[in-house]
């Protein structure tokens, strides 16, 4: 199983930008973040496949979040943030290439997970 490292989360203003990012102890398929808010499912928010060739975004983030890989690290650079982002932020790798890549249930290794705090 794929060891998990998060780092980046903090406290800022509506419309700044945060740096997540995510070591991870080897390589698998393919990363993703996600994210739980109070009283909520954890829900996608994006993913990359290990080569870096296909990224997919949940809506509302679209244009503002920025999911790359860097070696063995995924980053998500979030731009515009809003108090609905609020959120703890968990990085996760999938091994199976069949796979869906925003399906909480079909990640294989989790991180502890980050907390980031957007107000008004």
């Amino acid at each position: 199983q794929v060891q998990l490292e998060e780092d980046g989360g903090g406290m800022v203003q509506a419309g700044g930008s945060l740096r997540l990012s995510c070591a991870a102890s080897g390589r698998t398929w393919r990363a993703g973040w996600f994210r739980q808010a109070p009283g909520k499912e954890r829900e996608f928010v994006a993913s990359i496949t290990w080569s870096g060739d296909i990224t997919n975004y949940q809506d509302s983030v679209k244009g503002r979040f920025t999911i790359s890989m860097n070696g063995n690290t995924v980053n998500l650079q979030m731009n515009d943030l809003k108090p609905e982002d609020t959120a703890v932020y968990y990085c996760a790798t999938q091994m199976s290439i069949i796979g869906a890549y925003n399906n909480v249930n079909q990640y294989d290794s989790w991180g502890h997970g980050t907390q980031v705090t957007v107000s008004l």
